[in-house]
Parts: structure tokens; sequence; C-alpha cells
């Protein structure tokens, strides 16, 4: 099946060639822009007979698609780790709103909470939804190992970081893959006003997938340690910067 995303090139039997702008790969539905029109076309894949530009038609999945990337990501790292590349860590966390989750890969030293941040490595479910690609020229049905090229493509000094050895977390990440893989994923966050769990969170990566009924798993190497005893959530102990406001007055100064 060939990619579907912003920019595909796409045929339609009433309007000709089109482009499209916005694909929702839960409900089904894309926006186009058709020729010289300046307004966009609603379609649905399921019932409008949309096709590529060769005339590949183009067939709605009705099961539901993943709708967090997470899953993907994790596979990624796990072959990442295979190949000698074990400083390599992925951070999840739900977001503020507790509807989707982000994701966040760094390498180097295994420093959760002062981890390195750089352009590419990190984003979130809320985003994949729209367009599930991760931004390293990926499409939306690379595989594994696709998705590890490609990110040694995009940033081959970032990576070169991971190489080395941490078999401690490779073991626990390769556990986890075996067990939730492929249709869940797991987070390093909980409720804001909960108690730490005792075992590792699980989410499901895409909907009606039955509760996760599997072992529990511990949480990383060395993770209980970053938290006080009273089990605060590590959401609580981020403090985003505080943006200063300058206000000018006519008044004199003192």
């Amino acid at each position: 099946m060939k990619p579907l995303a912003p920019g595909t090139v796409i045929f339609h039997r009433h309007r000709g060639y089109g482009v499209i702008v916005l694909v929702n790969l839960m409900t089904g539905w894309i926006s186009a822009r058709f020729g010289s029109e300046v307004r966009t076309l609603d379609l649905n894949l399921s019932s409008d007979e949309v096709q590529h530009a060769d005339g590949t038609p183009i067939k709605f999945r009705r099961a539901p698609p993943d709708r967090m990337p997470h899953a993907r990501l994790m596979a990624m790292v796990r072959e990442l780790h295979r190949a000698g590349y074990q400083r390599l860590y992925l951070y999840t966390w739900p977001k503020p709103s507790g509807l989707h989750w982000r994701w966040h890969l760094f390498a180097g030293a295994r420093q959760w909470i002062e981890r390195p941040w750089r352009e590419g490595w990190y984003g979130s479910g809320a985003d994949y939804n729209f367009n599930p690609v991760m931004g390293w020229g990926d499409t939306p049905g690379a595989s594994p190992q696709e998705l590890a090229r490609l990110l040694a493509q995009f940033d081959p000094q970032g990576l070169a970081q991971a190489l080395g050895e941490d078999e401690e977390h490779a073991n626990w990440f390769e556990l986890v893959c075996a067990t939730f893989l492929p249709d869940y994923a797991y987070s390093l966050g909980w409720h804001y006003n909960g108690k730490m769990p005792e075992h590792l969170p699980v989410i499901p990566i895409r909907r009606n997938v039955p509760e996760y009924s599997g072992p529990p798993l511990p949480w990383p190497p060395g993770w209980r340690h970053l938290w006080k005893a009273s089990g605060k959530s590590p959401l609580l102990q981020y403090n985003p910067p505080v943006r200063t406001v300058h206000r000018f007055t006519s008044e004199p100064l003192d």
C-alpha cells in the first residue's frame, strides 16, 4: 500500500488531480485542494473512490489505526539496541490533558530528568493522528529498520552519541518490547494526584484493544531512585521556564 500523507497527489473522477492537505486516519477523511481552487474539499476514503495519481485505488482500512507512534518507536529502538546503540532511550509520558502521549528520544548518558533535546527527536500522538510520520523523511508505513536508517541519515551526530553499552537498560527494554508489542506501549508518567504505581504503566496504542492482562513489568533501571518517597508524579516535578514580561511606564524610577 502506498503512503498517504499531506502533499500526496491524488485523482478524483469528478475533480481531476489534486493534492492532499490534511489526513485524518482515525476517521478516514481527507482534505484536498484541486486545481486553482482556494477552498479545500473533504473526501471520505471509504466512499468517494479516491485514487493515487497513477490510478491506484486508495482503500481506507476500517480497522482502527495506531493513534500514537510509541509502539513503532519501541521497535525501532530495540533494533538500534541490537546493533550496538544501547545508549538510546525512549521517554514517554501523558500530556496534561490525558488525551495523548508525548515521546522523546535521547542519547548519551541515562539522565531522564536532564536529558538533552535535539530537533526532531520528540513529538506527540496528537500530531501523529493527522500526519503519521516521525519527521525524518519517513513514510507512514516505514518498518523499524527503515526508521532506524532514516534517523541515522537525519541526525548522524545525535545517533552517534547512542553508540555504546548499557546492558542493564537494553535487557529491560528487550523484555518490555517482547511483552507489550505490537498492541501496547509503556508510560513513565502517572496521574497527577496518585502515588507512584508499583509496576510499569501500560497504554494501548489504538482503540478497542483489550485491557492489558500480561505480567507486570518493573520500571527502568534506576528510575525509582529519581523521585521522592512521597511518590509524586514526574509530571509535577517539571517547572516550565517563566517568561518575563517587561512593563514600560512613564513614571520615574526610584
